[in-house]
Parts: structure tokens; sequence; C-alpha cells
């Protein structure tokens, strides 16, 4: 595929509007066009048979609708998790789940080839990073599962009774996204906006800004800027640590960006968006789950709208440590409750397939700086 190619998933339905009267066409067969690319998603531009001749010859010359290959499809034990290996144009790779849950099913996507933030227990951090992905790398990750789920429900409609018992609430479309693939979300803040901007639009897919969840490790001029833009998608920041030495530790991005930077900044966005903030802490025994640490977050977030996430640590072969063990996930909630905040612990999905949290990783890619 060549890179001079425009990539329709990368563009608003008004940037398919200007190139489509660009090429001397009505605005008319970009509507359709827009119809095609998220609703009907036919393979190719010659079974568009609704749009005119001369404009699947440009669409040919000129354009392509950037589905991703999969290079692999891997599926876990646990019946309710996909992962996909899915192939850029450039020979690099990312990888992308799907995930069912009881009541919703849920598409964790990439934002970045590999990661620059280097968090030492996250394997998409372990590979370094090589590359932003492009607005429509992000939306085809997302017409991917959402591709997958309607075909699967078609040919097995019992399945979107696994998801919504009520036979007025079929799920056969996506409607959950979280930016926690790999990459880190607002390093490549444009892109990730453009995408989430096309997403949501209600003639395509129609995603509820509010069904999305952003994840960071703390790009606090990020954070910032979601505030003053008035972001509509949820937050979600990677703590780990609650002291400025132990995120350290853990998250070498915190140098850069220090816990007391960070928590002015969620503080902000809480404020000034009147929304919640959830606080993600992976588990990991003897490091960060004793009393001491739960009563440190609960005093660092108390008063805050915050929730937090408990997440025992997923096992990735650059790091020796181990997820806490026992009751130390109850008793740490128990803690934070004393504070009033409320917290959940993550389900655990495709662990054995390398799809749980801080698990994505593509061995294939390289580091380039």
């Amino acid at each position: 595929m060549s890179s001079t190619l425009i990539n329709l998933y990368g563009l608003t339905r008004a940037d398919l509007v200007v190139l489509t009267t660009g090429w001397g066409l009505s605005a008319v067969h970009a509507a359709r066009l827009w119809k095609y690319l998220y609703l009907d998603t036919p393979r190719d531009f010659s079974a568009m048979d609704e749009l005119p001749a001369r404009m699947r010859e440009r669409l040919e010359a000129e354009a392509t609708a950037g589905m991703l290959p999969i290079a692999r499809e891997t599926h876990s034990g646990d019946g309710f998790t996909r992962k996909y290996l899915l192939a850029l144009n450039d020979a690099h790779r990312i990888e992308t789940v799907l995930m069912r849950y009881t009541g919703r099913t849920t598409a964790c996507i990439s934002s970045q080839v590999g990661c620059a933030m280097g968090c030492v227990f996250c394997a998409t951090g372990q590979m370094g990073y090589t590359r932003h992905l492009t607005a429509g790398e992000i939306v085809a990750q997302a017409v991917h599962v959402d591709r997958v789920l309607r075909h699967t429900v078609a040919e097995n409609p019992a399945l979107a009774e696994v998801d919504h018992p009520s036979p007025h609430h079929r799920h056969e479309r996506l409607r959950n996204i979280v930016l926690m693939g790999m990459g880190e979300p607002l390093h490549n803040y444009d892109a990730v906006m453009k995408a989430v901007e096309i997403l949501c639009d209600g003639a395509g897919m129609g995603l509820s800004a509010k069904k999305i969840t952003l994840s960071t490790v703390g790009v606090v001029p990020g954070i910032h800027r979601m505030t003053d833009e008035k972001r509509q998608m949820r937050l979600a920041v990677s703590l780990h640590g609650a002291t400025q030495a132990a995120r350290a530790a853990l998250v070498p991005a915190a140098r850069a960006w220090p816990l007391d930077a960070l928590m002015d900044a969620c503080r902000r966005y809480t404020t000034t968006l009147d929304r919640r903030i959830f606080f993600e802490w992976t588990l990991i025994e003897g490091k960060n789950d004793g009393p001491d640490d739960a009563h440190a977050v609960g005093a660092l977030l108390q008063g805050m709208q915050a929730q937090v996430n408990l997440i025992p640590l997923n096992p990735t072969s650059g790091y020796a440590g181990v997820p806490s063990l026992g009751g130390q996930a109850k008793r740490f909630q128990e803690i934070l409750a004393g504070y009033g905040l409320p917290s959940t612990v993550r389900q655990r999905r495709g662990i054995d397939i390398g799809a749980g949290c801080g698990q994505l990783a593509v061995a294939e890619t390289t580091n380039t700086g």
C-alpha cells in the first residue's frame, strides 16, 4: 500500500466532503461513501456500486479504506478475549484486543507502535518507542472490532444474548473503547482526538465519548489540554506510586511530570469539568500493595472526584515482579473506603495470550529512537 494514498479512515465527515467536492463530485456522494466506510463496510471500492463509476476510479487511484490486515488472531482460554496482531503499511505491527464482559463488549486499541514512557512492568514500555499511529490507523482498529462483532453475531445470534439478555438490547455494534493498548495516547494527542471525533460521528459508528476511556501515564500538558478543550471521554491516570520517589521508580515519566504537578492537573480537571478521574494502581507484591501504600493513596486522593482501579500485576518477560496474592486487594480496598474512595479490582482477561493490561507488545518491532 503506497503511503501517498489517502487513508479515508483518517478523514472526518467534513474532510470527506472537501475531498469529494474537490474532485468535482456532489457532497451527496461523500455521505454515501461515509456510510459505506462505517455501516456497510464492503471489502473494496469496486463493491461500492451506489457511487458513480468515476468516483470509484478516483478512489482506486488515490485513496484507501485503510483496514489493517490481520497478521495473527489469538483466542484466550477464558472464552471472552481475542487479540489481533494487525499489520501496518510500513511493516510494523500493533495489537488490538476485543474483550467481552457482562452487558458490554470493549475494544482495547493502540495509539502508538511501542511506547516512550518506559513503565518498568509494562511490555509495551519495554519495547521502546517506534512511531505514532495516524488517526486513520487508530480508527481502523475500532472498525475492525466492530466488523468482528457484527459478523460473529450474524453467524451466531445467541452471542448477542450473552451481552444483552433483553431481546430489545442486542449488542451487534461496538459501543465501548479503552485507549489502553500500545502507546501513550496523550503523547499522540492530535491523532487520538481526531480519531475520537471520527468514531463519535453520529452518521458513522456513533460512539458516545463517555463510553471511551483514555488512559495516560500522567502526561501533564495533555491533561491540561483535555481540560481546556472540555473533552468528554473518561480519563484514567496510571498512578502506581503515591510519593514522587515511589512513582518514579515504576513510572520514569514521573521525572518529567512530577507527582505534585500531576495532581494539580488532575484536580483542575475534576473541578473544571465536574468529572471523576479513574486512578489505576497496579498491585505488585512487596512493592506497593501494603497498608501504608493504601493509606498514602487515600491521603493523596481524599476529597477528589476519584475512583481507584486496582490491577493485579500481569506477567511480562522484562519485569521480575509478581502480582499481589491472597486478600491484599480486598484489604487495600477497605483502607481506601475509609477515605471515602470507591475502588474496583480489574477483571483479568486474556492473560494466557498476553492480552492483559500491560502485556501488549510486538516482538517484530524495532526501536528507532
